[in-house]
């Protein structure tokens, strides 16, 4: 099994470690040409989803990711990588892989000093530690979506085929169950019709 991780910017290190804890071979993904090996899964990590979803198209990567994930390669999306999958951003007229049918809201949290930890329950895991870091949440998904966590009444984890998407951070903490959840997706993924 081997895992791609886009790593334009953000916290991409952060995934190769907890993949590399979990015996999970993963890859950089910086140019095209890193997108021509075989790979079983996409993580999408944090950073600024402005800055990503524009080196993702100067770099050419966006096409052949989105067809990727369109046709069903599992994805674990966090903090601004959820974005990149939201179909639907209510603060903000951009949209980019818009795979995944939910709206969110960016910032959600306010500013850097709004960051914050808690534990909470996600479904098929158990109760988890998250951290979120000028944080989005998710205001609404379509019928089609799993909610799997909320905090404060907000969803902030779903489930949507086998795209995983986050308002968190897991890659941070000691807690390696997302990460292994994600896993099983990849080793078992829903078919697309």
């Amino acid at each position: 099994m081997k895992i791609g991780i886009l790593a334009l910017q953000g916290a991409f290190w952060e995934h190769a470690g907890k993949l590399k804890e979990l015996g999970v071979e993963s890859f950089e993904i910086r140019k095209k040409t890193d997108l021509q090996q075989s790979y079983d899964g996409l993580i999408l990590p944090g950073g600024e989803s402005t800055v990503m979803g524009k080196l993702l198209k100067e770099l050419d990567l966006f096409q052949p990711l989105y067809e990727k994930i369109k046709d069903g390669l599992p994805v674990l999306a966090t903090c601004s990588g959820l974005i990149l999958l939201a179909s639907e951003l209510s603060n903000d007229s951009n949209s980019y892989f818009a795979t995944m049918p939910i709206k969110v809201r960016r910032n959600a949290y306010g500013r850097q000093l709004g960051s914050f930890s808690v534990s909470a329950d996600v479904k098929n895991i158990g109760k988890v530690p998250l951290v979120f870091i000028r944080a989005p949440y998710i205001e609404s998904v379509e019928n089609s979506v799993e909610v799997l966590a909320t905090v404060n009444d907000r969803i902030v984890a779903a489930r949507y085929q086998n795209q995983l998407g986050l308002a968190f951070h897991p890659e941070i903490t000691q807690d390696s169950s997302i990460h292994r959840y994600f896993i099983s997706i990849c080793k078992n993924p829903v078919p697309i019709i």
